[in-house]
């Protein structure tokens, strides 16, 4: 039987690259298209005029489907969609925000639409609001996180029984056994962020790169429950962070100390002090910076004889 992702996408592999701000440009996302998996560009991180300079070059350097994530609570939605209407952009994955808003506009255009939720409640509301298919992300996962912190494990399964649309596992999927794991629990594809962060052709800063392929178990952690959930790598901001919840510091307060681009700063600049350093714990797994290409290879290959040999040893 055909794979689901494989046919909604037009792709050889199962695999979508996450649109992680500050690391996925068109280098990225065309890499990952040209390689057989589903390439992302992250414009969460993009003002209007450059995610048009980032589209029109991906489409320059690839002819395969690419896609661009949209987090719906960006300030410049309306032109953010323009542009990616007006660009010719066919694959869409939105987050962030109300699937409704979006999602019938976008597909009037002939535009495959994807939401990614935390929880089985957001899945049945996507797929009410006719999404295509939906990434279901685990606690594990860098970046924004759902406040349930429910894990991976559990919440594919759960959101597997409550929609019929195609289903895409995401959170510490980062090798080809992770890959098989998540569909064993009904994921008809897999979301990987992390591991793509570490590749050459990822638009993070070598400083945190390097951070990432030097981190150890229980080097992240959920952070800024108040405002919104985010995984962070342990750093001085982290800590800063850190103490002031503990001492009970408001949202206005939190909000004061989080300031303005400090994603960027750590991401994009390499400021491995004073910046936000979103990653997910499968950073601890991943030990060398390598080409898009030849993590899509590593994964497919792990994921056959992980198959293989599960087979050869079934109960």
């Amino acid at each position: 039987m055909e794979n689901r992702v494989k046919k909604l996408f037009g792709i050889d592999f199962p695999i979508i690259q996450a649109g992680m701000i500050w690391c996925s440009g068109w280098e990225l996302a065309s890499a990952v298209s040209n390689s057989g998996a589903l390439g992302l560009i992250g414009s969460g991180s993009m003002y209007p005029d450059i995610l048009r300079e980032q589209i029109k070059k991906c489409k320059k350097a690839t002819n395969k489907p690419f896609g661009v994530n949209v987090p719906l609570l960006y300030p410049d939605i309306e032109k953010q969609i323009n542009i990616i209407l007006e660009e010719g952009v066919k694959i869409v994955f939105t987050s962030a925000g109300n699937p409704k808003t979006w999602t019938q506009i976008l597909k009037q255009n002939k535009v495959t639409v994807v939401h990614v939720v935390s929880n089985t409640k957001f899945a049945m509301k996507s797929q009410e609001a006719g999404v295509d298919a939906i990434v279901a992300e685990g606690f594990e996962a860098g970046g924004h996180n759902g406040r349930e912190e429910t894990t991976t494990l559990c919440l594919i399964p759960q959101v597997k029984q409550a929609v019929s649309i195609p289903l895409i596992a995401a959170g510490g999927i980062g090798t080809g056994r992770g890959m098989l794991a998540a569909m064993a629990l009904g994921a008809d594809g897999v979301q990987i962020g992390s591991r793509f962060v570490v590749t050459e052709e990822s638009s993070a800063h070598i400083h945190f790169k390097n951070a990432i392929i030097n981190a150890n178990e229980g080097d992240t952690q959920l952070t800024l429950k108040q405002l919104t959930p985010v995984r962070l790598m342990k750093n001085k901001f982290f800590n800063r962070i850190l103490g002031a919840e503990l001492k009970g510091a408001s949202v206005d307060e939190l909000k004061e100390l989080l300031g303005r681009a400090r994603a960027k700063k750590g991401m994009f600049e390499g400021d491995l002090d004073e910046g936000e350093l979103e990653i997910g714990q499968v950073s601890a797994l991943l030990k060398e910076i390598k080409p898009a290409a030849k993590v899509i290879e590593e994964i497919m290959n792990e994921y056959k004889q992980a198959k293989a040999t599960l087979c050869a040893n079934e109960i």
